[in-house]
């Protein structure tokens, strides 16, 4: 499978939904503060979940660039091989990563791993 990711505003929104709760919590919040913060940080967010979400669904995973930065900041490539060993320390981290960002809520609709161990 190759990927290459859009649709990354619905990370952003759900950041920026409960940023303040977020910023009293922990200073990292700091890192999606401001709008275009919070736009750029829940686009790198998303992909690095549907990295994880890949390996704990039991694909290998490699990222790479699609083309040079010179002619888009928006180059992500992912490349997913079925192995059918599913990770659990990859559903340990998403599940991590979603709880110290305050977007759990994306278990239920974008990030589902009930068939993941873990």
């Amino acid at each position: 499978m190759v990927l290459v990711p859009c649709c990354q505003a619905e990370v952003a929104r759900t950041l920026n939904a409960g940023k303040a709760l977020v910023l009293a919590r922990t200073p990292l919040a700091e890192l999606w503060r401001h709008p275009l913060h919070t736009r750029e940080m829940g686009s790198q967010i998303t992909n690095v979940l549907r990295c994880l979400y890949l390996e704990a669904s039991g694909y290998q995973v490699t990222v790479t660039e699609l083309v040079g930065w010179e002619h888009s900041l928006k180059n992500e490539l992912i490349i997913a091989k079925y192995t059918g060993q599913k990770k659990r320390s990859a559903a340990e981290r998403l599940r991590a990563i979603l709880e110290q960002f305050g977007i759990e809520s994306l278990l239920e609709t974008r990030f589902r791993l009930a068939d993941i161990p873990g």
